[in-house]
């Protein structure tokens, strides 16, 4: 089944200096189950597809249907509950909150969505292999654990899509393969689908699909 249809996306910025084309007539169809990698260089448009794949940015004009719903755009309150409901977000520099703890931090995403579930919320730590860490808070436990909270955390509003933005950024390439095949391994055990911003080669070989942009246009698409 189709989960995401963009047709003629474009996201254009008035500056000063003139106008910015940060998309330039972007045409996208993610189906359920997929893992997209988006890659180009700095500049190409990734994070803002992105921002307007999460309804975090409104396009300037074209299409964007959601499971064949249109999805809302330049209201704020629709916007926000479409995200709620539909999108998790897994972000380069994990966001958790250092007061909580481990399991606190999915325990409150939880109370903000569904309703609060510690059974549900242990389940998807043991998930991303933290099951032993649920007490700590995030300052105790390193750079790739804290990205794999957040990855529970994102989780844990059982989303229909999950994003990343340069996930692994901040991590050395051996902490950032392990960040990945755990989520990999959870996306297919929730059967979530994912798109994955980066710039990094290397993480090619956990998609299923490369799209390529540059330039605010999509220069490839290729199914692996």
């Amino acid at each position: 089944m189709t989960l995401v249809n963009m047709a003629g996306i474009h996201r254009h910025y008035v500056m000063a200096s003139g106008t910015v084309k940060a998309l330039n007539g972007i045409n996208l169809n993610i189906k359920e189950g997929e893992r997209v990698l988006l890659l180009g260089p700095s500049g190409s448009g990734k994070t803002t597809l992105l921002n307007c794949l999460a309804a975090l940015d409104n396009p300037t004009e074209g299409d964007y249907t959601f499971k064949e719903v249109e999805v809302p755009r330049g209201h704020a309150e629709k916007m926000t509950t479409f995200r709620r409901e539909n999108i998790g977000y897994v972000f380069q520099f994990f966001n958790l909150l250092q007061d909580l703890t481990v399991l606190e931090n999915i325990l409150l995403i939880q109370e903000l969505s569904d309703g609060r579930d510690e059974a549900r919320a242990r389940e998807l730590l043991a998930l991303v292999g933290l099951e032993e860490e649920v007490n700590r808070f995030p300052a105790e436990i390193s750079g790739g654990q804290q990205q794999r909270v957040a990855i529970a955390r994102s989780l844990a509003k059982k989303p229909n899509l999950l994003l990343g933005d340069e996930l692994t950024g901040n991590l050395d390439s051996e902490t950032s393969a392990k960040v990945m095949e755990v989520l990999v391994s959870a996306c297919k055990a929730e059967g979530i689908t994912t798109v994955m911003v980066t710039h990094d080669e290397s993480l090619i070989k956990y998609a299923n699909r490369v799209v390529r942009l540059d330039s605010g246009k999509i220069i490839s698409d290729e199914r692996i």
